[in-house]
């Protein structure tokens, strides 16, 4: 379940591997045996990737099947917004 959310998060955001690794100070090699299920990211990764993607840890563990959106702070007015195609 992780792999699978890391993966399609990452794709989501336009992200490589490589730029996934970067922005969390960790090899390409790591976030690749992440989204193989050979291993799974630290605390501290989970928690950064949690920021990064807008979603809770829960979602990354598969804990909660549906993510949300925090709209704290945001006008009444329309907004535009990426959709994005997040597994059940």
């Amino acid at each position: 379940m992780v792999a699978e959310r890391i993966k399609m998060l990452r794709e989501n955001f336009n992200l490589s591997q490589q730029e996934l690794a970067k922005k969390l100070a960790v090899t390409r090699a790591s976030v690749s045996a992440w989204e193989m299920g050979i291993s799974t990211p630290s605390t501290v990764c989970l928690v950064e990737l949690s920021k990064m993607f807008h979603v809770s840890v829960d979602y990354l563990l598969g804990l909660e099947a549906h993510t949300t959106l925090d709209l704290t702070g945001l006008s009444t007015e329309p907004v535009s917004y990426t959709h994005l195609t997040l597994p059940t």
